[in-house]
């Protein structure tokens, strides 16, 4: 029977009474992992050398701490109140940032906060480089023997929702068993912050061994901040909507790329003049590009799209709200196919409209006020939601491929990698010195699916060009010392400047295609490097258009769009006050201007000698508005000299 515990202490009693000596624990990624048991637990066994604990994890969430100087003066109140004083930061986190985890405790991650772990090298060296489909048969090998998940009740009811996380659970479970290995221990952690979600995610409570519903207060569920969609975003997005093709199967990945990216099929489909007229201002031939000519035009969605994404997140919740995501599936193979050709008689459509989910995913994250449209969403559209496995989301192989490949017909698969070479891979999670960023999650996974599926299309996307100790760097490279996507997977990669249809095409072709969006500063090298490594002819010239890749001409192109907002700083809705928007802006502009000692010193003496301090709001809000002392009165001239530079 299915133990009811209320006390965290009373679950850890439970966990160790039916674990052996060494427990091989799994937790979800994201929002799904337990904090508070798994802080316990760690407390617990900290102390107790007779006890070793190896757990099996991802996406470990840690809120920013802020540091000091400025940035600890922005960012502290604003983690306060955005994550709320009592979040229960993991403290197995904040011991490996320190390097500090005990010798009975080990971590093994297969995705990072992105750039959060970096210096650790307890993180660095247990982390596993896994495609997101390899982690249960991982876990079964590991022979994990407790899983531990957070879960939502039912209203009024007694059922469970995996909710958040209906990515592995299962996976992993029915890889264990498969092994010949006993059914982990399997407990969960009720957490009524956690939104309901119906379908394949709900199961019974006896499915646990152990269902803890631990006393109130509850703390705020791990909030992703909105971030600010600059000009370079902006044009990337816009260029990746143009190869969506109405009635077909959308991913996306997270952050600002993808944010623009939902903005600008939203504006496709809500205000298609306006958004015609901002691509012509962009790009005044790209109708005519073969890609989007493929893809079948630039019109609105009459049919809608069909989301089948791994993780579900802020942009969804816009593209489902417009009207943007709307084509249903069922899992029915015959009716799936006689939606295909054509046969489908009313009764099929009455199904499809009762039963069908026009959104599929994994997991979801986003920000506070995602999860609540989660928790307000009316039943009868939340039906439309079904959260599934890893192993069906992610790839075609093993289940019902049939039925898959009908209902993702037309996809296209949008991710985004930190530098693609020249001739076609991509770097996305790690460092050339092996250090990983973050990991490659289901990024290969669905690069390979655009690959296996008819019709479809995989698109990484990137910012051409990077500061690196305040000196600019092309994230065009020639070449580079570590790869997540290899180069006989190339599709298409689109930057700031364009599209470069790779697929199918032979070197000296991506050489020419991806040089037409580097940005212009690199552009010689690089080609030199290709005719230097018999890559590309000798006689080879750049057209002069090329040389209108900079980011002064890009910023003009859309600055009417951004003035009249078309285009917005915060296309999603922003966590932070209009006098924090102010301080991004503000701030980012800082950071840039003083990243090496020259603009640095440039930068102090501007400060000094620009005379009344502006914005009292913003000044305020930093704690600089009645400095105190030599050290403020300084802070407070740098951040009015970098809100007046950056006002408007």
């Amino acid at each position: 029977m299915t133990l009811l515990l209320e006390s965290l202490d009373d679950a850890v009693d439970f966990i160790f009474q039916n674990t052996p000596a060494t427990i091989r624990m799994g937790a979800p990624l994201g929002i799904g992992k337990p904090h508070r048991l798994l802080n316990a637990l760690y407390a617990r066994i900290e102390s107790d050398t007779t006890r070793h604990w190896h757990l099996y994890t991802a996406l470990s969430l840690d809120p920013p701490a802020g540091g000091e100087g400025l940035e600890g003066r922005f960012v502290g109140p604003f983690a306060e109140r955005h994550f709320g004083a009592d979040f229960p930061r993991l403290a197995y986190v904040q011991a490996m940032k320190r390097d500090a985890l005990p010798a009975n405790i080990e971590v093994e991650e297969f995705y990072m906060q992105s750039g959060a772990l970096l210096r650790s090298a307890q993180a660095q060296r247990h982390y596993a480089s896994l495609n997101y489909t390899h982690v249960a048969r991982a876990l079964a090998e590991r022979q994990v023997n407790v899983i531990i998940q957070k879960v939502a009740r039912e209203p009024g009811g007694t059922r469970l929702s995996l909710s958040s996380n209906n990515d592995l659970t299962h996976d992993a479970v029915d890889a264990i068993v498969a092994r010949g290995l006993p059914r982990p221990l399997l407990v969960a952690e009720i957490d009524p912050q956690l939104p309901w979600i119906g379908g394949t995610a709900v199961v019974e409570a006896a499915f646990f061994d152990a269902v803890i519903t631990p006393p109130g207060p509850y703390p705020k569920l791990f909030g992703l901040p909105r971030q600010p969609v600059a000009d370079a975003e902006y044009a990337i997005g816009l260029y990746a909507s143009t190869l969506v093709r109405d009635g077909g199967t959308l991913q996306i990945g997270i952050g600002a790329l993808a944010d623009a990216l939902c903005h600008a099929l939203v504006l496709r489909h809500v205000d298609n003049g306006t958004y015609r007229r901002v691509l012509a201002a962009l790009d005044p031939g790209i109708e005519q590009h073969p890609s989007v000519i493929a893809s079948g035009g630039l019109g609105p969605f009459e049919v809608g799209l069909y989301g089948c994404s791994e993780m579900i997140n802020e942009g969804f919740k816009h593209l489902v709200e417009t009207g943007v995501i709307r084509r249903k599936v069922v899992d029915d193979e015959l009716l799936m196919r006689r939606l295909a050709d054509g046969t489908a008689n009313l009764g099929d459509q009455a199904r499809l409209d009762r039963d069908g989910e026009y959104l599929h995913g994994a997991f979801y994250l986003g920000s506070p006020e995602f999860y609540e449209w989660l928790r307000n969403f009316p039943d009868d559209q939340r039906r439309a939601i079904g959260m599934r496995r890893i192993s069906e989301i992610n790839q075609l192989y093993g289940g019902n491929e049939n039925l898959e490949r009908l209902q993702r017909h037309d996809a296209r698969f949008f991710n985004s990698c930190m530098m693609a070479t020249a001739l076609g891979a991509a770097t996305s999670d790690g460092l050339e010195d092996g250090r990983i960023v973050s990991g490659v999650g289901g990024q290969y996974n669905f690069v390979a699916m655009a690959h296996a599926l008819d019709g479809a299309r995989s698109a990484l996307m990137f910012r051409a060009v990077r500061e690196d100790a305040g000196k600019p760097q092309s994230n065009v490279r020639w070449n580079y010392g570590h790869t997540t996507i290899p180069r006989h997977l190339r599709d298409i990669y689109i930057n700031e400047y364009g599209i470069a249809d790779l697929h199918g095409r032979n070197d000296e072709d991506c050489v020419i295609a991806m040089a037409a969006i580097t940005d212009a500063r690199f552009q010689a090298e690089l080609l030199e490097t290709a005719k230097r490594c018999k890559k590309l002819r000798s006689d080879f010239v750049e057209p002069e258009s090329w040389q209108s890749n900079v980011q002064s001409r890009l910023s003009a192109k859309l600055s009417a769009f951004r003035r009249d907002g078309t285009l917005p700083d915060y296309p999603l809705g922003s966590d932070f006050t209009p006098a924090e928007q102010r301080l991004v802006k503000a701030l980012g502009w800082l950071k840039a201007e003083t990243a090496t000692l020259p603009r640095k010193l440039g930068t102090l003496c501007s400060a000094v000698l620009a005379g009344k301090q502006i914005d009292a709001e913003a000044l305020q809000r930093m704690g600089l508005d009645r400095p105190a002392n030599v050290g403020e009165w300084l802070y407070a001239r740098l951040v009015s000299r970098a809100l007046s530079r950056t006002a408007g």
